[in-house]
């Protein structure tokens, strides 16, 4: 980038908040996918009047702006793939603006880390159930931009079912609000649901409104053990239609089962084909009585060996241990994880997860996998033994697209919350006909003429 362009960016945002050497370069070059990209500079702006003035100049001069959080994501939507500035909300728009405790919601600045708002929320008896596995480091501008999902997501959804308004600049500079604080609006487009899950191509999010609801007062966790993963399959979906509304109900494979043993010498059955592990939550112990009834039975009827439920929090941590170490425990099988989000209808979870195994059979990879089973969200591992083995690696991509259409075909989608980036733009003619694509770029230029804002992602 010209010295030129850096000295009147700098006159915007002052000398403090825009960086260009080699330390920020690399600091601001990669997220969660290792992959990295060095931006030409890091800007750090104040307020939305920045941002405004920041895109507005870019966009006369063709210079590429890529907003950025906390920089967590898996599919590398923050990355400067294309050079230009990082825009990092990070160190400035980091605020908690409003708790709003009549009408029960919040009004946050993009870069407040998710869990800072759950904290504030619940010190005041709300509660904001979006959880993803970052919740403690990642921002929900971030969380908003990809749509993030999580735990929770089974019985409450995920960020787009809380997301009730979004302020926000376009790349020619304007600022815009899309969405009100009231519960009902349908007078125009809807603007805020194009915004959510767009990685950053379209408008670059300067503040958030989003709805709360009441915490609950009770919880327990509990944990099915079957004798493979396709009876907890089957559990889960039959139990879901028994009436059982879990908060979350996630699960473990025999992969991964083994490499918890192994690797974190975790206290799982051995002979354990298969774990759901979740929480349910109510007002009235009888709400809570009532979910467990439901969920050991219909688990045992298919096939459960054993239901435990976690008498004090102590209990319920040592449940939950085993799911969140998942991730690290089934490295154990390889050097490389090629690890993927999909997602397909919850009746479809045994024979997906049936064909996903035959897929690795035939490439001759461990497939470990684990997730939100409670939605149908599969966290996919195709473990390389060797990453340095190019005609390994080589086959570990052709098993991922394979499994890619494996899911498409089975009525499922890509990501049920990783989002698409770099890393899965180049599958997206698996998902969408040329109709769609094409539909999806009028929309990238109708907001982005100029192509300056996050060029590139989700093959735009």
């Amino acid at each position: 980038m010209e010295n030129k362009h850096l000295e009147q960016l700098s006159k915007i945002v002052g000398q403090e908040n825009i960086k260009s050497d080699k330390a920020h370069m690399i600091a601001y070059s990669y997220d969660a996918t290792r992959t990295r990209f060095e931006p030409d500079a890091v800007i750090f702006p104040k307020d939305k009047f920045d941002i405004s003035a920041i895109l507005k100049y870019c966009n006369e001069h063709n210079i590429i702006v890529v907003p950025r959080g906390a920089g967590s994501g898996f599919t590398g939507g923050a990355l400067p793939a294309s050079g230009g500035i990082v825009l990092s909300l990070e160190r400035h728009m980091n605020k908690l603006l409003e708790i709003d405790m009549q009408n029960m919601l919040a009004v946050v600045q993009p870069g407040l880390i998710n869990m800072d708002l759950q904290k504030a929320a619940e010190a005041v008896g709300l509660f904001y159930p979006p959880d993803p596995a970052s919740e403690e480091y990642s921002t929900l501008g971030g969380n908003v931009s990809e749509n993030a999902g999580g735990m929770r997501a089974a019985k409450y959804g995920i960020t787009k079912d809380y997301v009730m308004a979004l302020e926000a600049v376009l790349p020619n500079g304007e600022i815009i609000r899309a969405g009100k604080k009231t519960i009902k609006d349908v007078a125009g487009y809807n603007i805020a649901g194009i915004l959510i899950a767009s990685e950053g191509t379209l408008a670059v999010i300067t503040e958030i409104t989003l709805k709360l609801i009441p915490k609950p007062k009770h919880k327990k966790t509990y944990m099915g053990i079957f004798p493979d993963v396709t009876t907890a399959m089957n559990a889960v979906f039959k139990s879901l239609a028994s009436g059982a509304s879990p908060v979350a109900m996630e699960f473990l494979d025999a992969l991964v089962i083994k490499a918890l043993r192994d690797k974190l010498k975790v206290d799982l059955p051995e002979f354990a084909g298969g774990v759901l592990v979740g929480d349910v939550d109510g007002n009235l112990e009888d709400e809570i009585t009532y979910q467990l009834d439901v969920l050991e039975k219909s688990f045992k009827e298919n096939g459960a060996t054993d239901f435990i439920v976690a008498s004090n929090d102590e209990e319920a941590k040592k449940l939950w241990y085993a799911r969140r170490n998942a991730s690290p425990a089934v490295t154990i099988y390889g050097t490389k994880k090629l690890n993927e989000d999909i997602s397909v209808p919850r009746s479809k979870l045994p024979e997906a997860l049936e064909a996903i195994y035959a897929i690795g059979d035939k490439y001759g990879f461990k497939v470990p996998c684990f997730g939100h089973a409670g939605d149908g969200n599969i966290h996919v591992n195709v473990m390389v033994k060797d990453k340095n083995n190019e005609q390994e690696m080589e086959d570990g991509h052709k098993a991922i697209e394979e499994i890619f259409q494996l899911v498409v075909d089975m009525g499922g989608t890509l990501s049920g919350e990783h989002g698409i980036g770099t890393s899965k733009a180049p599958f997206m003619h698996i998902a969408f006909n040329e109709a769609e694509m094409e539909l999806f770029r009028n929309i990238k230029k109708a907001f982005d003429p100029n192509n300056i804002l996050n060029p590139f992602k989700m093959a735009l």
